[in-house]
């Protein structure tokens, strides 16, 4: 079976001229358009429409908030931290997101009249970049002080600059990759004898190699356990055998975090522009701003940013040497800080970002022979050239059969924003793609449902995993049939989505049945780690609320984590649990048709999966109906 016979979506491909790539990619625009109107009207009518309280449990706002000290950070931007006062509950804010202050009234919430960047969070304590020192008074006498995550203008802005400059280049590298994406013309490749990798498997090897003879474009198409990161680190560290320098870019700070600690465990020096998700010190060991204040230039820096400071604050009327002397230090100041700024650069071998980081000031004017893109499935096309427009090749890995990027706008999602350059470049190019073939999370049976429907069944188990399971003779997959009276859904809000109480309380009923089975003793001692997974946010903050207040979990909780699909990405446990939430009479199932879903769903799962969910509702789709037979024949 050749790569050609994968379930592969089909994509609003035009012609091959370049006049039909520049009609494409100028529709781009247009959806590009669609989508930012799209997302700004429904966050308005969500910041006019939901309380404080909401926002909060929805973990997009903390109030309320203690401000505590201000200083200017290493990038000499303001920033002020501030902690909240209540439990820590999951949220969502994380580096690079903008957000606004607000003071709750007795009349309504007021915003604060300006836009600020999160810098980094850790549990209950966010440090926030701030415009203007102005505003940092007014923040400390505030009472009744929260933040919210506000509409990011940043990333469309810098979305439709890459657009526009792949639409305007003329005989340059970025026009040649703009023609060879939406063409069949065929890539370039260099000639020599495949590498031996002992420690990767064929598919493996044969990705690393075909990585390294790609001048233009090269993708590594990982389902789900089959050691994408592991094929992707090899070919990053023999692509630096011949270059002395990459780009790694992603979709989220998570998927660039995950990539550069892999990096770094291997032994390549990793320069992270952004702060992590995860703030620890080995992660925030390698990023920009802490290797930027431990150089032994530093401290000399930071004095004469103080003394700029001080002159400037202190500043006489008629004082005729002041701007001489402003001079002097910032002419000082900026010597020093492109000093260090050229060494930090010139010592990493990998500079890591997100997409949209790319385009940071720090990377103003770099090159990079090859740009490697992680996770590149649930990119935005736009987002992609934000980054190639600093590259001469690129690499692509991901998995387009797993979660799609974010489209909130169904028209643009119709007309084909939604269409990644990794699934145009896919089938345009076929004989560009490895797909990697074995994988080592699952147990056989959960696995080979997956590889059938969506890979064409050549993704096979390895002999180490495909009998794993946690109790003996276990049947590795259950499908729960909620029919009982009153287990239907109900609709709470275009903010919060679905829930099913019924089928919530089963779901701890089945899970809890399991435990006992495994026992207490066995679950601790050997940390069996659970995953409840809902498509349906709301069903989410259900469940969590149950766990939270049920006597049987409590030795459990820290074993057992709670979250939506998208939540779960790139992650894996023992044992999964889904709720799939939808029980109607009409067969209605929403956005659960998007099967790329169900298969991250599915495949986090080591040992165990159990779905719980109404057959007759969900089996009126092909695929669901396929799947409850598969899990009936077992």
């Amino acid at each position: 079976m050749t790569i050609d016979n994968l379930q592969y979506i089909s994509l609003p491909l035009g012609g091959l001229g370049v006049g039909s790539t520049i009609q494409q990619l100028t529709q781009q625009q247009l959806l590009l358009e669609l989508e930012y109107n799209t997302e700004k009207e429904a966050f308005r009518q969500l910041s006019e429409q939901m309380g404080i309280e909401q926002k909060v449990k929805r973990g997009d706002a903390w109030w309320p908030l203690k401000t505590g000290k201000n200083y200017y950070n290493s990038l000499n931007q303001l920033v002020i931290e501030v902690h909240r006062t209540t439990e820590d509950e999951e949220h969502n804010f994380e580096f690079g997101k903008a957000v606004r202050f607000f003071r709750k009234t007795d009349n309504g919430v007021r915003f604060f009249d300006f836009t600020a960047t999160v810098s980094y969070v850790e549990d209950s304590r966010m440090v926030v970049v701030i415009p203007d020192a102005r505003w940092i008074a007014e923040l400390n006498n505030a009472d009744n002080l929260g933040i919210q995550l506000y509409f990011d203008e940043t990333s469309y802005r810098l979305m439709r600059e890459a657009l526009k400059r792949v639409i305007n280049a003329k005989n340059n590298r970025l026009a040649y990759l703009r023609d060879l994406f939406y063409s069949h013309q065929p890539a370039q490749h260099f000639a020599f004898h495949s590498m031996s990798f002992p420690y990767l498997n064929p598919t493996q090897q044969k990705a690393v190699n075909h990585v390294l003879r790609a001048k233009d474009v090269s993708i590594v198409h990982g389902p789900p356990g089959t050691g994408k990161t592991t094929t992707l680190v090899e070919a990053i560290n023999e692509t630096l055998m011949r270059e002395s320098q990459v780009l790694v870019c992603a979709q989220s700070n998570m998927a660039v975090d995950w990539i550069s600690e892999k990096l770094v465990d291997r032994g390549i020096n990793v320069l992270r522009i952004g702060n992590p998700t995860r703030v620890n010190d080995k992660m925030l060991s390698f990023t920009y701003e802490r290797r930027f204040e431990a150089h032994p230039d530093y401290p000399q820096l930071w004095s004469l940013r103080k003394a700029i400071r001080e002159v400037r604050e202190h500043r006489r009327r008629g004082d005729s040497s002041y701007h001489q002397k402003i001079e002097r230090l910032s002419s000082r100041a900026t010597e020093l800080e492109i000093r260090i700024h050229t060494e930090l650069f010139s010592e990493a071998r990998v500079i890591a970002c997100t997409l949209v980081g790319s385009a940071n000031r720090l990377l103003q004017g770099q090159k990079f022979a090859t740009l490697f893109i992680d996770e590149a499935a649930q990119a935005l096309e736009a987002a992609c050239w934000i980054a190639i427009r600093k590259a001469s090749r690129v690499v692509l890995a991901g998995d387009h059969c797993q979660l799609p990027p974010t489209v909130k706008s169904i028209a643009a999602l119709k007309a084909g924003l939604g269409v990644t350059l990794m699934e145009r470049i896919v089938q345009q190019k076929p004989e560009e793609v490895t797909l990697l073939t074995t994988q080592y999370r699952m147990n056989d049976q959960i696995m080979r449902f997956s590889s059938q429907w969506f890979y064409g069944g050549q993704v096979e188990s390895a002999p180490s995993v495909s009998h794993r399971s946690v109790l003996e003779l276990d049947t590795p997959i259950q499908w729960i049939d909620i029919d009982e009276d009153g287990a239907h859904e109900e609709f709470i809000g275009e903010s919060y989505g679905r829930i099913n109480r019924t089928e919530a309380r089963l779901t701890l009923e089945a899970l809890q049945q399991y435990f006992s089975r495994i026992s207490k003793e066995r679950i601790l001692n050997e940390h069996i780690d659970v995953g409840i997974i809902s498509p349906y946010r709301a069903q989410v903050q259900l469940l969590r609320q149950m766990v939270k207040r049920s006597e049987f979990f409590k030795p459990f909780r820290r074993l057992i984590s709670v979250n939506t699909v998208d939540g779960f990405q790139g992650q894996e446990r023992d044992i999964i649990v889904i709720s799939l939430v939808r029980s109607n009479d009409e067969g209605q199932i929403g956005f659960l048709r998007d099967l790329r879903r169900m298969n991250v769903a599915m495949t986090r799962a080591r040992m165990k999966l159990i779905i719980l969910g109404n057959a007759q509702t969900m089996t009126r789709h092909p695929f669901y109906r396929k799947l409850y037979e598969y899990i009936h024949q077992l």
